[in-house]
């Protein structure tokens, strides 16, 4: 509590002390020839100070406080300037862009801003913007984002998916919207995102310990969402994406729009999509001891819809500003009709092979609603900025009634749920973040503060896994960075983290025998006790960057803690989307990870090379591990499993090169792999559920010159080979391996003074018969998505206010 108070008043001070002095930050833009660019986007960061270049590409910026920034320039064509100020007086810049070489950087698509990032971080961190989505979609944000070195996904057919880093998923991988925490039913192996991956501008991908900023869950790593940032002064603009698939028909739009006049600002987006049940490469799936015949190839009843809307409006001037985001994603999605609940012979195939894209029973409706506020102040050389955030998960699966056990034959009439009401979760949470970062001289920054965060989630339904819960957690920290040299800098934190979980009490809603001796006595059994537990912990990170000329090293060690959630606590009942009976232990204790990750790289303009290894180690590792029972009182005989901890080691990397052969002709490698072995407990040995097996990404791009009525076009060729996975935790299937191989191109085609982007993937083009060892099918011995044609056209329109 000392700390929690000392870190408080620190973000106080710096907040309120000092009076506010202020200059102007002028400059002229440029292009190759020294000829002016009118129209240039410039922002300054942090504050999201934004105007855009004059008729003679001039710009300027008054009233900006003491501090340092960042400056980022855009223009379309040409690459994007960025670079880091120090502002102690008025500063003139003369700025020179030069035309953009589609550089082979674009295997993970980096610019000026990922390369000041990576300076910026001790930890490996991937940068990608919304021009790598766009070339790159894929049926959800997360399948998009696989590309990345260390980044895969659990997906759940071809429109949702759950993210992995380095083979850590679930709850321990941080998702932030808008710098507040994204919070779902995370926890489920059926479960996806609810996000809209055409809502972001940019997405950075913290791989290793993160909790020291970003709380106990960023154990593994964190996806970083950010939206379009401040629109330049006087502009009214945006964007209209028009998505085509044809592996399950997908169509979709989303439409953006976005307008500044001085202080005032605004953006709004509009995303509908709807999709039928997706196709795979076989006319059958094995379904354990049954074969289920698909009709066309298709997995019948995964068809779905997207509705989604997002708003963000605020107000920015001297150095303060404030800004609202409001969103609601709503998801309606089947679940493949011969597996939910293992019973593939009671499918009426003839009502579900009808249509492909009509949605049956089972399926699954999720309501997410998000609004947040993001405030800062600048004043001298101090920056305070708040978060607040306020979320509701609404989350129902609706199934025809089947009884198990001693569920009744007849539905009741008199019960509080409709008989196809399977479960259902809503989940309200509240959050804070408090942070203060001070310029204490030309070579110490520092930063304090802290986050909260109340969930309360209630549930409903014939069907129980978990049980109603509230949580309450809080953490404060401190951090600071030292500039050793020019080329050098140190960085260090602390963090302490409590929070306290309650579970309420659960009843079966229908009554079961109970034998004492010669007496049987029919009652409701209490599936789940009321739990009241606390969890803290003190963990810490330090980290060393080197950059100097083409050559770059980072280090860092640091311990995280991860508490348990409700499922791994209290879980009782049966997972009919994993096929499983799920027990939790109400005794394990907090996760703690320790962890050092290296990065290294060698970059030129033709040449780069770059390896970033990691080892880890858990004392207590949490896991679903399986039994040797059966249940048959509330399913249909599946296997028990239970949560557990085991002492883990986990130690692997990324490797990737890219060269420029030719001035239009570039290639590039991606390596990944993870190993990991339980040190303690009945599975001592063996692996970790759902790790994902080595793989390599083989790239090939052409960009032949622009012509008149054609800008940035390109060629591309990605070969993947992924090895098998031999390593399992049974029950889970050993996975051969496979190789992938897909197309893509595009192109920009000028229209007045924009420009329509064209971008075609031929996602598996062989059409290869595959299994994905990390997907959530894979158990079922379903294969991956067949050939799927993807063509996304992005038109965007702008205009000038007065």
């Amino acid at each position: 509590m000392r700390v929690l108070l000392w870190l408080l008043a620190v973000a106080w001070v710096s907040f309120s002390a000092y009076g506010q002095q202020t200059y102007t930050l002028s400059g002229m833009i440029q292009d190759e020839k020294q000829r002016p660019l009118p129209g240039t986007s410039v922002l300054v960061t942090p504050g999201n100070f934004g105007v855009v270049s004059g008729a003679d590409g001039v710009f300027l910026f008054e009233n900006i406080p003491t501090g340092t920034y960042t400056i980022a320039v855009s223009f379309l064509g040409y690459h994007r300037f960025s670079d880091t100020l120090l502002l102690r007086n008025d500063l003139r810049l003369n700025i020179r862009l030069e035309p953009e070489m589609q550089t082979l950087r674009e295997v993970t698509v980096t610019d000026h801003y990922e390369e000041q990032r990576k300076r910026e971080e001790s930890l490996n961190i991937e940068v990608v913007n919304d021009k790598f989505l766009k070339q790159n979609l894929g049926g959800s944000l997360m399948q998009s984002l696989e590309r990345l070195p260390g980044v895969s996904s659990i997906d759940i057919g071809s429109g949702q998916s759950k993210p992995a880093i380095r083979g850590l998923g679930f709850n321990r991988v941080v998702v932030v919207e808008n710098g507040i925490k994204h919070e779902a039913q995370q926890w489920g192996a059926d479960h996806g995102l609810e996000v809209d991956q055409y809502a972001f501008d940019r997405i950075e991908v913290i791989k290793g310990p993160a909790s020291l900023m970003y709380g106990s869950d960023a154990i593994g790593g964190v996806i970083d969402l950010k939206q379009i940032e401040t629109p330049p002064k006087h502009t009214l603009g945006g964007n209209v994406n028009l998505t085509g698939k044809t592996n399950n028909d997908l169509a979709g739009t989303s439409a953006f729009i976005f307008g500044r006049k001085e202080k005032l600002f605004f953006t709004f987006r509009a995303t509908l999509l709807d999709y039928a049940d997706y196709r795979v490469p076989t006319d059958s799936v094995d379904i354990y001891s049954y074969r289920a015949a698909l009709h066309n190839n298709r997995l019948r009843n995964t068809a779905g819809k997207e509705q989604n809307l997002h708003f963000s409006g605020g107000f920015q001037n001297n150095g303060t500003s404030t800004r609202f985001y409001v969103s609601n994603v709503r998801t309606k999605a089947g679940f493949f009709a011969n597996t939910h609940g293992l019973e593939p012979r009671q499918v009426d195939t003839g009502l579900h092979d009808k249509s492909a894209r009509d949605i049956q029973f089972p399926f699954q409706e999720v309501n997410h609603f998000k609004i947040i506020n993001r405030s800062a102040v600048l004043k001298k050389n101090r920056q305070f900025r708040m978060e607040l955030g306020y979320q509701r998960n609404f989350r129902q699966e609706l199934s025809p009634y089947t009884n198990h056990g001693y569920m009744p034959s007849v539905f009741p009439s008199n019960m509080p749920f409709a008989a196809e009401l399977e479960r259902q979760f809503e989940k309200n949470i509240f959050s804070g973040n408090l942070k203060s970062t001070f310029q204490f001289s030309e070579k110490t920054e520092g930063t304090a503060g802290i986050n909260s965060e109340y969930q309360k989630n209630r549930i409903h339904g014939r069907g129980f896994i978990i049980p109603a819960f509230e949580q309450i957690t809080a953490g404060a920290f401190a951090w600071m960075k030292y500039k050793v040299s020019e080329h050098s800098q140190l960085q260090a934190g602390i963090r302490y983290d409590f929070g306290n979980i309650r579970t309420t009490p659960y009843h079966d809603w229908f009554e079961s025998p109970v034998v004492t001796g010669e007496d049987t006595v029919w009652s409701f059994l209490q599936r789940a006790p009321e739990l009241d537990r606390s969890f803290s912990s003190l963990t810490w990170s330090a980290g060393y960057n080197y950059n100097a000329g083409h050559f770059s090293l980072k280090a860092n060690a640091g311990k995280s803690f991860r508490m348990p959630i409700a499922k791994e606590l209290a879980a009782n009942g049966v997972n009919y989307h994993r096929f499983s009976y799920e027990k939790g232990d109400p005794e394990l204790s907090p996760e703690v990870s320790y962890q050092l990750d290296v990065g290294m790289e060698w970059n030129t303009r033709k040449f780069a090379i770059g390896i970033t290894p990691f080892l880890n180690y858990f004392p207590n590792y949490i896991y679903l591990n399986p039994g040797f029972e059966h249940d048959r009182l509330y399913g249909n005989g599946n296997q028990v499993f239970y949560y557990t901890e085991s002492e883990v080691f986990r130690c692997g990397g990324e490797l990737h090169t890219h060269l420029n052969v030719a001035r239009n002709f570039k290639t590039g490698v991606i390596l990944n792999y993870i190993y990991s072995e339980q040190l303690s407990g009945d599975k001592i040995g063996f692996t970790l559920p759902f790790s994902p097996p080595a793989s390599a990404l083989f790239h090939l791009k052409y960009t032949p010159k622009n012509q008149a009525w054609l800008h940035n076009p390109y060629f591309s060729v990605d070969f993947k080979v992924a090895a098998a996975q031999n390593k399992i935790v049974p029950p889970e299937k050993k996975t051969p391996g496979y190789q992938t191989l897909n197309l893509g191109m595009g192109a920009d085609i000028p229209w007045k003074k924009q420009a329509i982007s064209l971008s075609l993937q031929v996602q598996n083009l062989l059409n290869e018969k595959y299994f994905n060892h990390t997907s959530y099918y894979r158990l079922i011995n379903v294969p991956e998505a067949g050939r799927n044609v993807i063509l996304n056209v992005h038109i965007p329109f702008s205009t000038h206010l007065k």
